[in-house]
């Protein structure tokens, strides 16, 4: 598999690229698997956000919602049963937690369309900042946990570790360097 280089994800412009770029090169089934249902919650999110700035049909927009929270409570029931190489991650939890958040941001979302309430727009400013959090939090997470389960491809190009030599680890101990 090639390595992502971050010029790559810099040109993630919009939740359609996210898409796109989680279909792009796997190193194993569970990583194919998270980048799948990832996919589809961008592809959601990428959906809601077109509808919502080129409609004004409050209706639709809620449909598109309603899709929305449907695909993100699927996605996070997804995560629970990753693996515990996945759980082990410190970058899990902290998805985890965006998700919840982004969660809750699509519900108050929601809710202010039923009510066509004034605070509609801010409701959805929110949204759409976390969800670009949530996706970051989750393109981090993808990236520590390919490169935890493939830790030679970083070291392969890198030369060994040199010991200082003994004039090195003297000169040093003069200066209070070593202990």
């Amino acid at each position: 598999m090639p390595a992502t280089r971050p010029s790559q994800l810099l040109t993630l412009q919009s939740f359609g690229d996210i898409s796109r770029f989680l279909r792009e090169g796997v190193a194993d089934e569970d990583s194919r698997q998270l980048r799948d249902s990832l996919g589809v919650l961008s592809t959601q999110i990428d959906e809601a956000v077109r509808t919502r700035r080129t409609s004004t049909d409050t209706t639709e927009i809620t449909r598109r919602v309603v899709a929305l929270s449907h695909s993100a409570r699927e996605h996070q029931l997804f995560l629970t049963g990753l693996g515990s190489a996945w759980h082990a991650l410190y970058e899990f939890g902290a998805y985890q937690r965006a998700l919840r958040e982004l969660r809750n941001a699509i519900a108050d979302w929601q809710s202010m369309l039923e009510q066509r309430s004034t605070k509609e727009s801010a409701s959805f400013d929110q949204f759409e900042l976390l969800a670009w959090r949530t996706l970051g939090e989750a393109l981090l997470l993808i990236d520590m946990y390919e490169h935890q389960s493939n830790p030679a491809s970083d070291l392969q190009d890198m030369p060994p570790p040199r010991k200082p030599s003994a004039l090195q680890r003297l000169r040093a101990w003069f200066r209070g360097g070593l202990r």
